[in-house]
């Protein structure tokens, strides 16, 4: 019988290449190559020529041609669909108008029914060579349309029973193909390398060692956008991620890293390649104690507070903040607004307390192990933050206690950043372990110390020290631990050219903002480009010179109006509140009134919100969530919430919109140099540079001779993080391993602990005070015993 060939037939997209492309665009197919890197002459109807004719090395070859329906400027609009590998130019380059959407009949119901374009596909559409429809041509006509039948044949007809058996067992067959294919090709394939293994890609992956192959578990643990999930407390909700994201959990197989945030994004069983790969990423508690005879305004004040306030709950007040503040939920949603990348603040105490320090202990760090859990179940990667450290790095409230900086200077600043390097080390033991590893992918060793209170030299130094404590946990070259992040210190970016030459994936950290300058009442729509010029040159120049340069934090913020932001109580300097602000600007209401903000406002600060995002390219916003006033339960400082901006429309829904924003006419070109990026040459740095930087310093900016201050020896039981545990179903066939906490075995040294007979002041005492004298007794023995590094020897390439 007769074909009987069907107008408006779908077609399946073709999936040429994984370029980065909106999912707005049509199958999210690539676009063709811009007409200056080749050229397809007009062919003649007998024509057809070689199949790599115009086409540039590694281009993806299309599996039949189709009506190209643009040209090069000045061309005919419309071509014959045996010239479809001619490019599309600027200004043409509408999804509906490629060879791939061409091939359908439009029946009036596509973008293209209207003008020369409406109804179905015609062989040559200019009439030069004949005009003919696709469907009633033979198969003598065209070596161009057989090829396209080849690979579309239409369906025969078929009786009436046989066609209800057919669809019975087609039923049957979609069933079983949307459980197995999708879990198949998104998560078991892509992920075919050991369960936690991240050193290789999808195609060269080997067989999961926890992949326990029962397909009636993989029904219930992955899914895309509208997909039900089930958090552990048994709520559920639906799944939103229009970015092509993709979740998977599943308890017997934890340390799978099949999940991807975005199309866009790497998977975490794949490669991020830093350099290409943009990083995007993201006070109610303090008000019940403002009317105490101290009232709580850092962290130290507040676990105070707490335990004195029994009734209440007591210290665990701050447990019930950890589990109800940021929660799955929050992953998944970050995920959805297209972010790859969280940064999340720890505290030292997350690992231990000593000496009657108020915090609570290793709470945090229970709570961090699920965040872990959720990232790795939502395709996102971790910056893991050490934020606040014995002593203080700042002096600000953020950093557990407010007040002044004993760290790096003072009496107790060498016996504090020793500390502090003990800190670091059981961090990064912790996350260098091959189960971690993909997932806590970053590591800033310490959040914005004062570096021109503590020096830049004793500050390099600290910095050379923790890059050989994180590579002796992890190794040396891509994959061998995380990424080290070094915050600038509020020291010009130049300055820290050329310190670390060769380092192994060290990048720079700098928190860009705008608010805690000069004021002013300029509207918002005044700073559309101020962070393009502000930000974007000294980005590039940076990236150039130094490698990866991350946005720690930026907000929307352009005054420092909101609840507390300067800290608890401390006013505003906008409205001349805050100390040695000088005169008032005016009123903070209009900046914090976010419920009445017009289009206009939102309009503004989406404007600034992209400009920052286009000028600083590897970012990471400050903050995803900001808690509601218990006063005036609303929040206070809108600027700084991200999620807020997403649910008010003055963040993009898409980040990705951001890009080209500032019109940077002389960016950075990526990519990295190798060593950059753990490849050859990565972790060579030279004798003369390790030596000029050798640890401790010879003395402190303030205290003096590192000689005469308190330190202490590494003689102490180290300290190992415990890791999480996981509930196997009776259908697991392996044991789950989910490590020792520790990732280098030949890593022994003890921890730093005081000696007995030697005296130690507060680690707060400030830096004016003097050392203890004598220091310790004359049978002490006191001086610095450094670790031998234990360095994996840089990779062959």
């Amino acid at each position: 019988m007769a074909s009987n060939i069907q107008g408006n037939v779908t077609y399946d997209p073709l999936p040429l290449t994984s370029d980065d492309q909106p999912t707005t665009h049509l199958y999210n197919a690539p676009p063709s190559p811009s007409s200056a890197s080749f050229h397809t002459p007009q062919l003649n109807p007998t024509d057809l020529g070689v199949d790599s004719a115009g086409f540039p090395l590694g281009a993806a070859q299309p599996r039949f041609l189709g009506a190209a329906l643009y040209d090069d400027a000045g061309a005919p609009q419309i071509r014959n669909s045996y010239t479809s590998t001619h490019t599309n130019p600027s200004g043409g380059s509408s999804d509906y108008t490629g060879s791939v959407y061409a091939l359908n009949d439009t029946l009036g119901a596509t973008p293209l029914n209207h003008g020369s374009y409406a109804g179905g596909y015609k062989d040559d559409p200019t009439g030069s060579f004949g005009d003919l429809a696709i469907s009633p041509m033979g198969p003598p006509a065209s070596r161009f349309m057989e090829e396209k039948r080849a690979v579309y044949a239409p369906p025969r007809v078929k009786s009436k029973r046989n066609i209800i058996i057919l669809a019975l067992l087609a039923a049957i067959l979609l069933v079983i193909l949307a459980v197995v294919v999708p879990v198949y090709f998104v998560i078991i394939k892509p992920n075919s390398n050991k369960g936690f293994d991240s050193g290789t890609s999808d195609s060269t992956a080997k067989p999961s060692a926890t992949t326990t192959g029962a397909p009636t578990v993989a029904v219930v643990v992955t899914g895309g956008d509208g997909s039900k999930v089930t958090m552990d407390d048994g709520t559920t909700f639906i799944y939103r991620n229009p970015f092509g994201g993709y979740w998977y959990w599943n308890e017997n197989d934890p340390f799978n890293n099949g999940a991807r945030a975005q199309s866009w994004s790497p998977a975490l069983n794949e490669t991020f390649r830093y350099g290409i790969d943009k990083i995007r990423g993201t006070p109610a508690l303090f008000e019940p104690y403002l009317s105490n005879s101290q009232p709580a305004v850092d962290e130290w004040t507040l676990s105070e507070a707490m335990r004195n306030d029994s009734p209440n709950g007591g210290i665990n007040q701050l447990e019930n903040h950890y589990k109800t503040f940021i929660t799955e939920k929050d992953f998944a949603d970050i995920a959805g607004a297209g972010l790859n990348y969280v940064r999340i603040p720890l505290g030292y105490w997350a690992i231990e307390v000593r000496d009657g320090e108020p915090f609570l202990e290793k709470t945090s760090w229970i709570y961090f192990l699920k965040a872990i859990k959720w990232a790795r179940k939502y395709g996102i990667r971790i910056n893991l933050d050490l934020h606040s450290v014995p002593g203080s790095q700042n002096g600000w409230n953020h950093s557990g206690r407010f007040g002044t900086v004993n760290f790096l200077n003072g009496p107790m600043g060498y016996a504090n950043a020793q500390r502090t390097l003990d800190y670091i080390r059981i961090l990064a033991e912790f996350i260098s372990q091959p189960q971690y590893s993909s997932v806590v992918t970053m590591f800033g060793i310490l959040n914005e110390p004062q570096g021109n209170t503590v020096g830049q030299d004793a500050l390099a130094r600290f910095y050379m020290e923790a890059y050989n404590i994180v590579r002796q946990a992890g190794g040396i070259g891509e994959n061998n631990g995380p990424f080290i992040s070094f915050h600038d210190g509020f020291i010009p970016r130049s300055q820290w050219a050329g310190v670390f030459p060769n380092a192994d994936r060290m990048s720079i950290d700098t928190h860009p903002y705008i608010c805690f300058g000069p004021q002013s009442s300029a509207p918002m729509s005044s700073y559309k480009n101020t962070p393009c010029t502000t930000w974007g040159g000294l980005v590039n120049t940076s990236s150039a010179n130094l490698g990866l340069t991350t946005a720690g934090e930026f907000s929307n913020a352009v005054t420092d109006c909101g609840l507390w932001l300067n800290g608890v109580n401390l006013g505003t300097r906008y409205e001349g509140t805050y100390s040695g602000s000088g005169e008032r600007v005016g009123s903070c209401s209009s900046w914090t009134d976010w419920q009445n903000w017009d289009a206009s406002t939102k309009s503004a600060i989406k404007n600034f919100a992209m400009a920052s995002m286009d000028a600083l390219q590897d970012y990471f916003f400050w903050t995803w969530k900001i808690g509601n006033s218990s006063v005036t339960g609303k929040v206070e400082t809108p600027h700084w919430s991200y999620q807020l901006g997403l649910k008010n429309g003055w963040m993009p829904t898409d980040p990705r919109s951001a890009i080209g924003f500032c019109g940077n006419t002389d960016p950075w070109s990526p990519p990295l140099a190798a060593w950059q990026t753990g490849g050859a040459g990565a972790g060579d740095i030279p004798a003369s540079v390790t030596s000029s930087l050798a640890w401790p310093p010879a003395t402190l900016s303030t205290g003096g001779p590192v000689a005469s201050l308190p330190a202490y020896t590494p003689t102490g039981t180290v300290v190992t993080l415990p890791v999480p545990s996981f509930t196997q179903s009776s259908a697991a066939t392996t044991t789950i391993d989910a490590g020792s906490g520790w990732a280098n075995s030949a890593d022994t040294g003890g921890m730093f602990v005081p000696i007995p007979t030697c005296s130690y002041l507060d680690p707060w005492v400030g830096p004016s005070a003097s050392p203890p004298s004598p220091l310790c007794s004359s049978a002490a023995r006191r001086r610095f015993e450094p670790r031998e590094p234990l360095i994996t020897s840089a990779p062959s390439i």
